[in-house]
């Protein structure tokens, strides 16, 4: 299904072809969408990124693009992710196939689009997709929204990032020797994203995590309720101080930080 304002395009790496919706111009963003699917506040959120000067890359990886979220609708792809080859819901030292796939699409952004590198933006299920794309060079600014993966069933799987040893290495010699920066975000009284994962990741990458932790536990003063998930779409609230806001905000100035080439130098 097209998507107004987006220019369609197809993306093969390994026999693997998938739709990308692209949008904007400037520095390359992918935007991995949360599930069910592309949904109307994924859209949204696209628009907002191309709006602020970025390129945006709107993979199709499961369900209906445009289709609204309703209860059977996301319980119907979950099932379907269950049995993915390409998805690995539960596996906790081990990314899912499908990151080798976007690994593959942000070095053909960079190469067509230049600058630094290019970004990503994880949600959900995919949230942690961001972490394992950080081994390709060319992924200068990954985001972790509300990062759900592993499906935190058991103690090792709550505190596990779904990257594999070896990768999460490599991040963190990035960290080390390249400054390298990765930012997350969530909601503190979120079941789907344990609090122990924020801690792996604060423990593991240190000074290369920063973490937006946003208060809906009981009584929190944004009145923000305790189901809250998605942070940067259906659970946005587009209001001047709000933490959702102000967590798009940063989301946006991460983005130009990484991404934005350098001013070229003063004339001498």
């Amino acid at each position: 299904m097209a998507i107004a304002g987006f220019d369609e395009q197809e993306f093969t790496h390994e026999a693997v072809t998938k739709t990308v919706y692209r949008k904007g111009k400037g520095p390359g963003v992918i935007v991995i969408t949360e599930v069910p699917g592309i949904h109307p506040g994924v859209i949204d959120f696209a628009n907002l990124l191309a709006a602020q000067g970025f390129s945006v890359a709107l993979p199709e990886l499961f369900g209906t693009t445009g289709k609204p979220v309703t209860m059977p609708y996301a319980l119907g792809t979950m099932a379907k992710l269950c049995v993915s080859r390409e998805f690995k819901l539960l596996a906790a030292h081990e990314s899912s196939p499908i990151t080798e796939w976007l690994r593959a699409l942000a070095r053909k952004l960079h190469g067509e689009l230049g600058g630094p590198g290019v970004g990503a933006i994880g949600m959900c299920l995919t949230g942690n997709f961001a972490l394992s794309m950080a081994v390709e060079p060319a992924m200068m600014a990954p985001v972790l929204s509300q990062p759900a993966l592993p499906l935190p069933v058991g103690k090792d799987r709550a505190a596990a990032l779904a990257v594999s040893p070896s990768e999460l290495a490599t991040i963190k010699r990035r960290v080390d020797e390249e400054g390298y920066k990765v930012l997350g975000l969530c909601f503190t009284a979120d079941a789907k994203v344990p609090r122990a994962r924020f801690e792996t990741l604060k423990q593991e990458l240190r000074q290369g995590f920063e973490a937006i932790e946003i208060d809906s536990g009981p009584g929190n003063a944004s009145g923000i309720k305790a189901a809250a998930h998605s942070v940067l779409t259906i659970d946005l609230v587009r209001d001047a101080g709000h933490p959702t806001e102000q967590a798009l905000q940063r989301v946006f100035s991460f983005l130009h930080e990484r991404l934005d080439a350098a001013p070229p130098a003063a004339a001498v």
